[in-house]
């Protein structure tokens, strides 16, 4: 069938649209409107042009192209789990966590085919780098040697890449099931080590304080016997002291009444009378009594006890 007139204009005016709705996508293709903290790779013939930041840009059709972008926001990329042997020959899966930035886009775009990929697999390498020198017991505790020794690593390496790495965390260290029981083992047997030892340590310093306390009561029994007895003697020397000075005082008194005019005689007829009535109170109680032989003789009992009649006074 051989085309006619019409059809010819028909499929060249088709080709018209097309080129012109080509046009026209591209036209809207090259306004771009870049968001926060984000970057567009710009190249005009293939070959790079410009950076896009945030905010409007137009550029020319056909010509340029947005051919990388990026977020240069923090971002977190997870490392696959990985075996790594110990130093002691433990086999163990350790997977951990990058945290990182683009801070370059035109280094990330030509320095490297995929930073994400290469940083993964940097982490990777260092860390059973690392392990390998280390003790499985020390894996344990040296989480933050490991995540250091990536990091400068990835610093390193990062700098051409146009990233930086913050931080790298280990999420896990897996050991193989026997090993792990018998670390589950060793822990508890050392719990139980403690456990022990802390009794034992109970024990002796119950038992310290015990006897520091019957010590301190000894003590303090000793010390209140002590004091007891010197408050007794000091009563007994005051009780004393008091009874020589009362003493002393009546003994004065006496002298002084005796030495008095008519003081003599007045003692000696209290004498007398106290002395017969000691001789009355004697007999009643039936006790044998030697009385002087003459009774009457008032002056021979005087004389016998010591005093003489006052002859100044007589």
């Amino acid at each position: 069938m051989i085309p006619t007139e019409f059809d010819t204009d028909m499929l060249v005016l088709a080709i018209w649209g097309v080129i012109f709705l080509i046009f026209i996508v591209n036209l809207f293709r090259s306004i771009r409107l870049v968001p926060t903290k984000s970057a567009y790779i710009v190249e005009r013939l293939g070959k790079y042009h410009s950076t896009l930041d945030a905010g409007f840009h137009a550029l020319i059709p056909f010509a340029d192209k947005v051919a990388y972008i990026h977020d240069l926001k923090e971002e977190t990329i997870d490392v696959p789990p990985q075996e790594c042997f110990s130093s002691d020959e433990v086999n163990v899966e350790v997977d951990g966590v990058i945290y990182l930035s683009v801070v370059d886009p035109v280094k990330a775009s030509y320095g490297v085919t995929d930073y994400r990929y290469a940083a993964i697999q940097l982490a990777q390498t260092t860390t059973r780098s690392v392990i390998g020198t280390l003790e499985l017991d020390r894996t344990f505790e040296e989480r933050d040697l490991i995540s250091a020794k990536v990091v400068e690593v990835l610093d390193q390496a990062g700098a051409s890449w146009g990233i930086r790495v913050h931080r790298y965390e280990i999420k896990n260290i897996t050991p193989p099931e026997t090993v792990k029981n018998a670390m589950e083992m060793q822990v508890n047997a050392e719990r139980e080590r403690r456990a022990l030892l802390a009794k034992s340590e109970g024990d002796k310093q119950s038992k310290i304080n015990r006897s520091e306390g019957v010590k301190q009561e000894m003590i303090n029994l000793s010390e209140g016997e002590m004091q007891r007895r010197i408050n007794e003697a000091e009563g007994k020397a005051q009780e004393i002291l008091a009874l020589a000075q009362a003493t002393a005082e009546s003994i004065e008194k006496l002298a002084a009444v005796i030495s008095a005019p008519g003081g003599r005689n007045a003692l000696r007829m209290q004498l007398g009378e106290q002395y017969l009535s000691k001789l009355n109170k004697l007999g009643k109680a039936g006790s044998r009594v030697v009385v002087p032989a003459n009774l009457v003789d008032f002056q021979q009992w005087m004389s016998a006890i010591g005093l003489q009649e006052d002859k100044t006074t007589n």
